[in-house]
């Protein structure tokens, strides 16, 4: 479902009051007005927020691998991946603004097709005509480091599994209810976490902390740049643990 504007960092503007339908799209990428942000948002259809490509192409091909999806390949200057779910036919992924975006959004006619970017959602959605709307967006991250493993809370046992590249690991009750669980996988010099999540009756025992410290002991090379997108819920998370903001990653659909 499209989202309403919340002030946060990403905002070009603190006046997030209550539009009507004509302003709502502009009220989702969180601005009050495109003259307010005009010549600022001009400036940011450079190099604002754009990720670097490699590191973006690699942390989508290893999303992919850990999903059992279709491989990313390169389209409209950024990548395409075919997800084929049911609520997602495919994923266009970019690392920044680019004038593709504009040119592939133009020759869709249909939901279910998302269009990610590495930027704010006011730059996407200058970029896209007026039928798209933004979604939940996230934080792309990365973390140097040593990631120190807490204990694990009593009466909770934790399960690690490696097959090829592919990590699983999930936090279990004394009945077997799974707690938490969560996906790793090293790919092309980068480490990627993916479905961290704890599970609502669950929250707020450190399940996570002991989750991503598992995954990460996995890591088998030393150099390989770990990264995850998180969702606004776990950036506070994964910014206690010295995760670093790269880049908003913002999210759009026809509605």
């Amino acid at each position: 479902m499209p989202i309403k504007a919340s002030c946060n960092f990403i905002c070009c503007s603190t006046n997030c009051s209550e539009w009507g339908p004509a302003g709502s799209r502009r009220l989702h990428a969180g601005i009050s007005s495109r003259d307010d942000c005009g010549s600022l948002a001009m400036e940011e259809q450079g190099n604002a927020h754009l990720l670097e490509p490699g590191l973006l192409a690699a942390w989508l091909t290893a999303r992919s691998m850990a999903r059992g999806l279709a491989l990313p390949v390169p389209d409209h200057g950024g990548w395409r991946v075919e997800t084929g779910l049911p609520g997602e036919i495919r994923r266009y992924v970019f690392p920044g603004p680019a004038p593709g975006i504009s040119a592939l959004a133009a020759s869709i006619h249909g939901p279910h097709i998302f269009i990610k970017m590495c930027g704010s959602g006011e730059q996407l959605l200058r970029l896209l005509p007026p039928r798209w709307q933004l979604l939940p967006g996230g934080f792309f991250m990365t973390q140097e480091g040593s990631l120190h493993a807490p204990a694990l809370p009593a009466g909770y046992r934790l399960e690690v599994a490696t097959s090829q590249a592919i990590t699983m690991a999930r936090i279990v009750t004394g009945e077997g209810t799974v707690a938490a669980s969560g996906h790793a996988v090293e790919h092309a010099r980068v480490f990627v976490f993916d479905r961290i999540v704890t599970e609502a009756a669950h929250r707020r025992r450190g399940l996570g902390r002991v989750l991503i410290a598992a995954l990460a002991a996995r890591q088998r090379s030393g150099s390989a740049r770990r990264v995850l997108v998180a969702t606004e819920d776990g950036l506070k998370l994964y910014a206690s643990l010295g995760w670093q903001v790269q880049s908003p990653y913002s999210t759009a659909t026809m509605t």
